[in-house]
């Protein structure tokens, strides 16, 4: 299981998600270019004493973080769809995608994502935060294939 971050528009939403994956042992892909200037001291800002902690990778673009792949399944966690988090069945391969806090994620990446997921939420609302909904999906995900137990 890994977390990516599509083109991330926040430091500290950033910092909080490496924080999550650091405690939950989940690595995690940023994709670039990033809404903020990206570096290892605004990571370690953002991402306090935990940055050493955890397994994170940068992808130039797009297409780099596609090419790293290889069988995984990758799993768009968006609201613009009716698949749920909650019913849906994980693989210990999933990689689940997360679009930028601004915009979400593009076209071009719901395309080739082989699901969409939506978390739960009131239907009046927009979205949740970006570092929330990747420790939701985290959760869920554990969960269902009990990561956790190793962790405790």
């Amino acid at each position: 299981m890994r977390v990516a971050l599509f083109q991330p528009d926040i430091a500290q939403n950033v910092g909080s998600v490496l924080r999550t994956a650091a405690c939950l042992d989940c690595p995690v892909d940023i994709i670039l270019p990033c809404g903020f200037p990206f570096s290892v001291k605004a990571l370690r800002r953002s991402g306090m004493d935990y940055i050493d902690k955890v397994n994170y990778q940068t992808h130039a673009s797009w297409q780099h973080f596609l090419a790293t792949t290889g069988s995984n399944r990758l799993v768009l966690m968006t609201s613009k769809c009716s698949g749920s988090a909650v019913t849906a069945q994980f693989t210990s391969n999933d990689i689940l995608l997360f679009g930028r806090e601004s915009a979400g994620a593009p076209a071009y990446v719901h395309d080739v994502a082989a699901l969409r997921l939506r978390l739960p939420m009131r239907p009046d609302v927009r979205s949740l935060n970006l570092a929330v909904s990747v420790a939701m999906a985290l959760t869920l995900a554990y969960t269902q294939l009990n990561l956790f137990e190793p962790l405790t």
